[in-house]
């Protein structure tokens, strides 16, 4: 099997299409997930992965081979998938006040339809999606940092010795940055709970 090291210089050296396909197949399973750990949406995940390979593309010329390429990757796609939160969450504070005023997109009142569910299967099913809704919210209100690492180690599966690299931080970084991770991540989930009962 060829190489990363290979793909990248037919990439840099021929312009070569089907190296850039190759390289593209080997990795978008990987950088999807790693989008989809901060973005509720697969679509939403698969168009920052498109973004991150054409940032790839353009920028591997100075890809220095300092690190592997999956920790270049990650790096990408951990600051496109952080741009495109900070992004949603302008967008979001707009609609929010256009749905409290009941405008849609064309400024037109809104009627809202609600599916009725029967059956404790539709209980359970709510309850689950809103545990997944409160565990999303608790990781979004961490510090960019511990979500980071927490993203990186719980839903990909890291090391810290990866996560180190990822981040360009310490081992001992990565360890404090996850100690403090969890930490606040049980407080917040406690605190929702309490809401709740």
């Amino acid at each position: 099997m060829i190489t990363d090291y290979e793909l990248i210089q037919s990439i840099i050296n021929d312009s070569s299409q089907k190296a850039f396909e190759e390289l593209v197949n080997r990795y978008q399973p990987l950088v999807t997930k790693t989008c989809l750990g901060f973005v509720s949406s697969l679509a939403d995940a698969e168009d920052i992965a498109q973004e991150v390979f054409i940032e790839v593309y353009q920028s591997l010329g100075n890809f220095r081979h300092e690190s592997k390429l999956s920790t270049w990757l990650y790096r990408v796609a951990v600051n496109k998938s952080l741009n495109f939160v900070r992004k949603e969450k302008r967008h979001r504070a707009v609609r929010s006040i256009e749905s409290f005023f009941g405008l849609g997109d064309n400024g037109k009142s809104n009627s809202m339809e609600v599916a009725s569910q029967s059956g404790s299967n539709a209980d359970s099913r709510i309850e689950q999606q809103e545990n997944k809704q409160m565990l999303k919210r608790a990781l979004g209100s961490l510090p960019k940092n511990q979500r980071i690492a927490f993203v990186l180690s719980k839903y990909h599966e890291l090391s810290y010795k990866e996560i180190a690299e990822v981040m360009d931080v310490t081992l001992s970084s990565v360890e404090s940055l996850l100690f403090r991770a969890k930490q606040n991540l049980q407080k917040k989930l406690l605190d929702e709970q309490k809401k709740y009962h």
